[in-house]
C-alpha cells in the first residue's frame, strides 16, 4: 500500500505538469490506458503470464473499470485546477467514505464511535477548502472533480474487495487501462490535440507509474480490509507536500493545515478501529489465506 500510494504520488504530479498544456482529459487517459496495457503485456511477456493479465470473470470488472475511468478522468481536470497539496486533502475524504460503504455493503464493522470521527473529517474538509475565505486556493470546478473522484474511488475499493479474491491483481489493471484507452481514443476521433516528444515521454512515465501503483494497491487490498488499506493514503499529504513545494513553490494555508489535521485524524482513527475489529474476529488472520 505504501509503494502503491507513493507510485501514485508521481504519477499525479506528472499529470499536474501535463495539465499546463493544451491536452484535453480524455488523450490523457487515453494515452495512460495505452501506456500502462503495454507496460503490463510487457511484464507479462517477461514473466511468460500474459494469459494471466485477462480477468477471470470480465463483467465483474467493468463496473470497477468504469469508476476506475471516472476517477482518471477527474484526477485529470481537479489538478489542472487545484494546488496539489489541496488535492491530497480533499481526496483523503476516500477513506471516510470507504468506511461507510464497506459497512454497508461489505458489513465491515462501523460502530457509533466512529461517527464522530467522520462528521469531524467532513468538518475538516468544509475548513481546508475555506469557502467563505477571501483568497481561494482553488476553484470550485477542480473541487467538484475531487469530490467525484472521492465517491468513484470509494466505491471501487469496496467493489475490488470482493473480488480480488478471484481475480489476479495485474487484471484489474490491465482491464482498466483497456478501458481507458478504448474511451479516450474514441473521443480522439472527433478532436485530439498534437503530441511533442516531451509530453509523449511524461504520459508513458505516468503509464508506468499508474501501472506499478495500482498492482501494489491490489495486493495490499487483497491481504487486508479496504478500512485497513485506506489509512497509507495519508503519506500521499507528505510527498505530494514535499514535491508540490519543490516543483511549483506551493506553500499550504493555515486553512489547509488545520484542515488537513482533522480528516488525517479521523481516518487514522476509522482505519484503527478497523485493524483492531479484524485482529479480535481472527487473532491469526495474517497466517491464513484469503478466501
Amino acid at each position: 500500500a505504501l509503494a502503491g500510494f507513493t507510485c501514485w504520488v508521481l504519477a499525479d504530479s506528472i499529470i499536474k505538469m501535463i495539465g499546463s498544456s493544451r491536452l484535453p482529459a480524455y488523450e490523457v487517459v487515453a494515452f495512460l490506458g495505452l501506456f500502462v496495457v503495454a507496460f503490463l503485456l510487457l511484464h507479462g511477456w517477461w514473466r511468460n503470464q500474459i494469459k494471466s493479465l485477462w480477468p477471470n470473470q470480465p463483467r465483474r470488472q467493468i463496473l470497477r473499470s468504469c469508476l476506475d475511468l471516472i476517477n482518471n478522468l477527474c484526477v485529470v481536470v481537479a489538478l489542472r485546477h487545484l494546488p496539489l497539496t489541496l488535492f491530497y486533502i480533499l481526496v483523503f475524504m476516500a477513506p471516510m467514505v470507504t468506511a461507510i460503504l464497506a459497512a454497508l455493503f461489505l458489513q465491515e464493522r462501523l460502530d457509533w464511535r466512529k461517527s464522530p470521527a467522520i462528521l469531524a473529517g467532513f468538518a475538516g474538509v468544509v475548513v481546508a477548502v475555506d469557502p467563505f475565505g477571501y483568497a481561494r486556493q482553488g476553484d470550485w470546478i477542480g473541487i467538484a472533480a475531487c469530490m467525484v473522484c472521492v465517491a468513484c474511488f470509494s466505491a471501487n475499493m469496496v467493489w475490488s474487495r470482493v473480488i480480488t479474491q478471484t481475480e489476479k491483481s495485474e487484471s484489474f489493471v490491465f482491464f482498466s487501462g483497456i478501458v481507458m484507452a478504448a474511451y479516450g481514443f474514441g473521443r480522439m476521433i472527433g478532436h485530439a490535440e498534437p503530441l511533442t516528444a516531451r509530453l509523449t515521454a511524461a504520459l508513458g512515465a505516468t503509464g508506468f507509474f499508474c501501472a506499478l501503483g495500482s498492482g501494489c494497491f491490489y495486493v495490499a487490498l487483497k491481504h487486508s480490509s479496504a478500512a485497513s488499506v485506506s489509512q497509507y493514503h495519508y503519506t500521499q499529504l507528505l510527498t505530494g507536500a514535499l514535491i508540490a513545494y519543490l516543483i511549483w513553490h506551493e506553500i499550504p494555508t493555515i486553512s489547509m493545515l488545520l484542515g488537513g489535521v482533522l480528516i488525517v485524524g479521523s481516518g487514522l482513527y476509522i482505519a484503527m478501529g478497523a485493524s483492531r475489529a479484524r485482529i479480535e474476529v481472527c487473532p491469526l488472520s495474517p497466517l491464513l489465506p484469503e478466501g
